[in-house]
């Protein structure tokens, strides 16, 4: 696989790399010469169509349905739909596919100095042939619950990137430079199934639905993800309340016994500057 991404552009570093890293503003040109490659070899690649059913007789797959008009005959579909394909979980839902709910993670992205996290990582705010340095924090607080960062993007920036209308999820990314000057990642808190409130194999989606959804409205229902800082959230201040309103209540009790126990593991990482984003829902699927 990696030796796929050099091949078409990426950095061989990654063939080394423990943490294999390219960067947005390549990987779009990645990804261009990969289809391109596709087409070479007699592939096909359709835009602007959505596979809105698969079609069964006696039990076996005889074909899709395309933008709900169009029929491809075939005999195997292979889907790799991610974790954000909530129509495509309704129909195969609707189908009877066999699914179940499963476990998965609610938080907000939480942004430092990059300078910070070199200096607890390096013992220096830059070290010259070292990049931005990267980490990983995990805590377990009283009740069990698990708190750990996820996808750490060194240099990296905070995004929107919801996929439905009305709701607001955010996410992190890096460019190849990796140079923004910020530190971002996701900081989770476990969220099991008894919290769903259901055992409908879709009950983890319309959990995290309703989060989004919250999201969006306390953050003026524009799209901009609610904000607050470290020391706004542990004070409870009314700046803070946008956030704490957007999470469940048990993540919010979590994250605040979390986070000194996290910045004892990682110098500075509650300090009171420290920026949170809400909401992130998306580490993983919520169905199996």
């Amino acid at each position: 696989v990696l030796k796929t991404f050099v091949k078409h552009g990426a950095d061989p570093a990654i063939l080394y790399q423990a943490k294999p890293h390219i960067g947005t503003d390549v990987l779009s040109k990645v990804v261009k010469s990969m289809r391109e490659e596709i087409f070479r070899m007699g592939g096909e690649v359709r835009f602007h169509s959505q596979m809105t059913e698969i079609l069964t007789e006696n039990g076996q797959v005889t074909g899709v349905k395309v933008n709900d008009t169009e029929v491809l005959p075939c005999e195997q579909v292979v889907l790799a739909p991610g974790h954000s394909a909530r129509d495509t979980f309704s129909m195969l839902y609707r189908k009877q596919f066999p699914m179940s709910a499963k476990p998965f993670a609610v938080g907000f992205r939480v942004e430092h100095p990059q300078s910070l996290i070199n200096m607890s990582q390096y013992g220096a705010e830059s070290v010259k042939g070292l990049g931005a340095a990267a980490y990983k924090v995990t805590a377990k607080t009283s009740t069990g619950r698990g708190v750990y960062s996820f996808c750490m993007c060194p240099g990296g920036q905070v995004i929107t990137a919801s996929s439905q209308e009305g709701g607001v999820v955010v996410n992190g990314m890096s460019l190849h430079a990796r140079d923004s000057g910020k530190a971002n990642s996701g900081l989770l808190v476990d969220v099991r199934c008894e919290d769903f409130g259901s055992p409908h194999p879709l009950a983890g989606i319309e959990f995290q639905e309703k989060y989004e959804k919250l999201a969006f409205e306390n953050g003026g229902s524009n799209y901009q993800p609610p904000k607050t800082t470290w020391g706004e959230f542990r004070s409870e201040t009314l700046a803070a309340a946008p956030v704490i309103r957007s999470l469940p209540d048990f993540a919010v009790e979590a994250i605040r016994e979390a986070m000194p126990n996290l910045g004892r593991k990682l110098s500075g990482f509650d300090r009171d500057d420290a920026l949170m984003t809400a909401v992130e829902t998306r580490s993983s699927s919520p169905v199996r």
